[in-house]
């Protein structure tokens, strides 16, 4: 009997019904918009490419506004720079940071070759922006990222792209060789003083009036610091248009040792590397160098330039200190204890040791340092950077300007300057809705384009010269330090003082066998003491 209650009621629970009441919702969701972005890029800075990236950007300016579901985000453009490489893409950069704040659903480019012409930082941005739920449609193959075989596809097209690089880019290099080996080669940049104009290189009056000041200043007895210094004082642009007036040391010792003053020119100084991407990199010895002889007007005479040129070999070689001073003093100090060290002569030999251990050898262990030993070691340190600094310190560079882009992120100023930038990108949104709609005069459609884009670039350009302005000093002195490397001689055979004052802050003293100097940006590098005499 027990037996079959239970059976009942576990057949009653199963019959047995649930009232279910459905509460309906007190809003329906409202139809969401599609957040859509758009990428133009071009490869040149002609007249005619800029025409195209005016029409891309009116393209889709036009085709956004033209869809009812979709909402224009932004047009991110860049212009006359090369696609070879995503870190030389400002807008492209951009457009990423937006992606990864959630600010973006879809993202229109033209073709794949306009979006990347390198195979493995096309995928690595796609596959980024296909996790954060942003697929990216590329008009001319008819591909959309958001579907697995759209990945695939693009993968396959992004290899041709990259491979028509490689082809343009081995043609050109070959061109280039030929015109050095024949003398006809025409650079893409001339330095100060000098314009191209019609395919040829010609004076600038104005800014070589400048550097034949320079030039004369210098033989008179005036040292770089002074000149640079004096040029800040009154103004003088480094370059015409250009908002950065300040003249540096490195930029006038490079100037008076470049041959191109003279009406001279010596070609492949750099050359681009065959790797994928390029790039560009210092000949030290690897590809030949071709000098050519009257390729241009000359600025400043041979006697002149070959006088300038002894001088700055025997300042080089010379201490800028007086006699009774030394390029160290108040510039090495104690690993162990922190205190500075003091100069000592013994024997006619002169020697740095640590303060605190003179007084009490117990209170510190750290023994005498030969001065010899130290400016060999110098001699070492700048032989390494020469070779391996510009990796180094480019590498050092772009991470400290990563941490300040992220810091500026939200910058009270950067914010109203990104509100400002997206009130004109929505005014050109709607000014691109009304002619499509037809209701404005075409004439006048063109005319506030062209108003709102130039509006539009003053913003963006104001906003990336607030970046640079607030940015770390430790970015400008590094740019410096790569400006003083770049500058100044591949080897030194002597001590040079001056160099070592540009370069180093402080040295530290580990031990009686390694030194660490400390370089004006505040990367420090280690040095072994090879010493010849104990």
């Amino acid at each position: 009997m027990a037996e079959k209650r239970m059976t009942d009621g576990s057949m009653a629970l199963q019959e047995k019904k649930y009232r279910v009441i459905t509460i309906e919702a007190t809003e329906k969701p409202k139809d969401v918009k599609l957040r859509v972005a758009a990428y133009a890029r071009v490869s040149s800075a002609s007249d005619d490419q800029l025409n195209s990236f005016a029409a891309q950007n009116q393209y889709y300016a036009s085709l956004i506004s033209s869809k009812e579901n979709w909402s224009m985000v932004d047009i991110y453009a860049d212009e006359g720079i090369t696609g070879t490489s995503a870190e030389k893409r400002d807008d492209f950069q951009r457009l990423l940071t937006d992606c990864r704040r959630g600010l973006i659903d879809r993202v229109l480019v033209k073709s794949i070759s306009r979006f990347a012409r390198n195979t493995k930082e096309c995928l690595e941005a796609i596959r980024e922006l296909k996790s954060l739920g942003v697929g990216v449609c590329f008009e001319k193959e008819n591909i959309d990222t958001a579907t697995m075989s759209g990945e695939m596809m693009t993968a396959l097209f992004a290899s041709f792209a990259q491979a028509e690089s490689e082809s343009i880019s081995g043609n050109m290099r070959w061109s280039y060789q030929r015109r050095m080996q024949s003398g006809t080669f025409l650079p893409s940049s001339v330095p100060y003083g000098y314009r191209i104009c019609n395919r040829q290189i010609v004076i600038d009056e104005e800014e070589a009036k400048v550097v034949r000041r320079i030039f004369m200043d210098y033989l008179a007895g005036i040292n770089m610091a002074e000149i640079a210094a004096s040029l800040n004082r009154m103004g003088v642009p480094k370059r015409k248009g250009n908002a950065e007036i300040f003249w540096h040391k490195t930029t006038i010792r490079y100037m008076l040792s470049n041959e191109r003053y003279v009406g001279d020119s010596l070609w492949q100084k750099t050359y681009m590397t065959d790797a994928f991407p390029p790039v560009m990199v210092r000949n030290r010895g690897e590809k030949e160098m071709y000098y050519a002889e009257a390729t241009h007007p000359a600025i400043i005479t041979k006697e002149e330039f070959d006088a300038v040129q002894m001088l700055l070999g025997q300042r080089a070689k010379r201490e800028v200190c007086p006699e009774n001073r030394s390029p160290f003093d108040q510039k090495v100090f104690c690993g162990q204890c922190g205190t500075s060290f003091r100069k000592k002569v013994s024997h006619g030999k002169v020697f740095w040791s640590c303060r605190k251990h003179n007084e009490d050898i117990q209170s510190c262990p750290v023994t005498q340092v030969p001065d010899a030993e130290i400016r060999r070691a110098f001699l070492r340190l700048h032989y390494n950077l020469k070779i391996h600094g510009e990796a180094i310190l480019t590498q050092m560079l772009n991470s400290l300007q990563a941490i300040r882009n992220r810091r500026m992120l939200w910058s009270l100023d950067v914010i109203e300057l990104n509100k400002q930038i997206s009130e004109l990108t929505s005014q050109n949104q709607m000014l691109a809705a009304l002619k499509e709609q037809g209701l404005i005069d075409p004439d006048f459609f063109i005319s506030q384009n062209n108003e709102l884009t130039e509006q539009l670039r003053t913003a963006k350009l104001k906003k990336e010269r607030l970046l640079v302005a607030d940015g770390d000093s430790t970015i400008a002195q590094t740019r410096e330090l790569m400006e003083i490397l770049d500058a100044g001689p591949d080897f030194l055979n002597d001590f040079d003082a001056e160099l070592f004052g540009e370069l180093i802050d402080r040295i530290i003293v580990d031990s009686s066998e390694q030194l660490r100097f400390r370089l004006k940006n505040g990367l420090e590098l280690l040095e072994i003491i090879e010493r010849t005499v104990r």
